[in-house]
């Protein structure tokens, strides 16, 4: 929760006087004196000594005062931002200790925060990790460039290591450029729904050397040329970023322009890029030749097909892939990868049921990727063929996901069980499984702990708590029937999922009720009981009925 500045400046002046105390150990703590019991008749006259009782009065000193502040700091720190406020207006020495250990700083980002930022800045000297925040309905009331020049003359330039902004509409890219000036020793720096360009961060890699990891999502000035990649690399001249190792690009409709950034980045170790717009081939085999030692990529929902995996094969370390949602991208597309980068340890495929990789691809991953650890398949289809080489030749295998896998049955389980020694976890949902090849696993995959199936409705409770008993107490598994359909993509059986939970947790309070004493009790229940069905009624014609069995 973002603090204002004027909850921040308040002081406690109702404070006792006090004496002067620093971070420094203390001496020994004074012996602390006695008090004296007072007795408190309680009630009027005629009261017995049965109703009285024995109260104490208040203690002559306040005890906290003997702890040192290392151990008050130690206590704040385990508070939440809220209560760790309110304690600090308990009274000085608190504020005080709260103030030089605070090291986390979030602020409601107004247009008079520059105003109090000296004072701000002043109080809390020790943060390190400071958040700007705009409500989404503040317009022109949040932070603009003339504050947040104010803002970087009062912040404690030497030790700010991380800077979040957060819906800064009225900052531009002199406002961000004169943050990044005030601190050159900052780290991490993640920017969302701001109105500044990709310019803007040049300043921000010029003025921070040591930056390591950057966030950007959401950006609402950037240029309307989503196609004229080299255009804007013409015009956009970014420093290097040789400290740069993590960036993540979200939810960008321009954001090729980026491409100069991370592809100035030859130490660059994770990319993602989530949801932004444009064809990102050729920008990727840009940034793979400019840095070569990328080790964790992630690509969802972008416009990216075989010639961009093609170009993975540049980075001999990749470690973790992550393909989500992309639909040009095919068997051969994967098979490049395999190839190349043979210390892969995870990968996830979501084909998005489009049925473009399949067996041939997944042998390669087979062949090529021997240290696989992970792998978790959204809507492709394996079979017996994949499945036996990945045992085979993976056998560091230890997750496995199966997730709308129509080809995944009892024979492909029963594989699995032959093959997999080393599987920890096993995840089924949405596949035609039965009761058959869940019993392999009675025998199969020694080292399994754990299995989760979910909307598998060839699979009765009667197998689940047969392989309980088989399998031990370490061993743990759930079964979720889902009664709503399969069709239809992972959005549309999510919003099916919440009206099921929603339906079942409405069914669970009704039993719960309590049952009615009298004829006006009666009404009230059979009322709210009345209200209860309609609700009911209104989420299943909201998320359809189940279908007949």
């Amino acid at each position: 929760m973002g603090l204002s500045p004027s909850s921040l400046s308040k002081s406690s002046t109702n404070s006792p006087p006090r004496r002067s105390r620093s971070l420094s150990p203390m001496a020994p703590p004074p012996q602390p004196r006695a008090t004296v019991p007072v007795m408190v008749a309680a009630g009027g006259s005629g009261s017995s000594s049965a109703s009285s009782s024995c109260l104490f009065a208040p203690p002559a000193r306040d005890y906290t005062q003997d702890l040192p502040d290392e151990i008050l700091a130690l206590v704040f720190a385990s508070l939440s931002p809220a209560d760790r406020s309110a304690c600090s207006l308990a009274c000085a020495r608190w504020k005080e200790v709260d103030a030089a250990t605070r090291h986390r700083l979030s602020l409601d980002a107004r247009a008079g925060l520059g105003h109090a930022a000296p004072a701000l800045f002043a109080r809390f000297a020790a943060v390190t990790k400071l958040a700007l925040r705009s409500a989404r309905g503040s317009g022109a009331g949040s932070l603009a460039d003339d504050g947040a020049a104010a803002v970087a003359a009062a912040l404690p330039s030497d030790r700010l290591g991380r800077l979040k902004l957060r819906g800064l509409r009225q900052l531009s890219d002199t406002g961000l450029s004169s943050l990044a000036a005030a601190a050159p020793a900052l780290r991490k720096l993640s920017v969302a729904s701001c109105t500044f360009g990709p310019k803007a961060f040049v300043a921000v890699l010029q003025a921070c050397p040591l930056l390591e990891d950057l966030s950007v999502k959401r950006l609402r000035g950037l240029p309307d040329t989503a196609g004229a990649a080299s255009a804007i690399t013409e015009e956009i001249k970014f420093p290097h970023a040789l400290s740069l190792r993590s960036v993540c690009l979200k939810d960008l409709y321009s954001a090729l322009c980026f491409v100069p950034l991370v592809a100035s980045s030859p130490n660059l170790r994770t990319l993602k890029i989530l949801r932004c717009s444009g064809a990102w081939d050729l920008p990727l085999e840009v940034i793979t030749v400019r840095a070569p030692g990328l080790v964790e990529l992630h690509l969802e929902k972008l416009q990216v097909g075989d010639r961009g995996l093609a170009a993975l094969s540049a980075c001999r370390n990749l470690e973790v892939l992550f393909l989500v949602k992309t639909p040009e991208c095919t068997d051969s597309g994967i098979i490049s990868v395999a190839e190349k980068c043979h210390k892969l340890r995870k990968l996830h495929i979501d084909g998005w049921r489009t049925n473009r990789i399949g067996d041939f691809g997944l042998m390669a991953v087979a062949r090529g990727c021997p240290d696989l650890q992970e792998l978790v398949l959204i809507g492709v289809n394996p079979t017996v063929l994949s499945l036996r080489m990945l045992g085979e030749h993976c056998r560091a295998l230890e997750r496995l996901a199966l997730c709308g896998c129509e080809t995944v049955g009892d024979a492909e389980i029963i594989c699995l069980a032959e093959r997999c020694a080393a599987l920890k976890k096993l995840c089924i949902k949405g596949c035609p499984v039965s009761d058959r090849g869940m019993e392999a696993l009675n025998g199969g995959c020694p080292s399994l702990v754990k299995v989760k199936l979910k909307r598998c409705r060839g699979v009765s409770y009667e197998c689940v708590e047969s392989l309980k008993v088989t399998r031990g107490e370490s061993f743990s598994i759930s079964l979720d029937i889902v009664l709503e359909p399969d069709a239809g993509s992972a959005s549309e059986n999510g919003v099916q999922e919440t009206g099921q939970a929603q339906i079942t947790e409405l069914t669970d309070q009704m039993a719960g009720m309590d049952l009615p004493t009298n004829a006006a009790g009666a009404q009230s229940s059979t009322n709210t009981i009345n209200r209860v069905r309609s609700v009911v009624t209104a989420i299943r014609r909201r998320f359809g009925h189940p279908q007949s069995q």
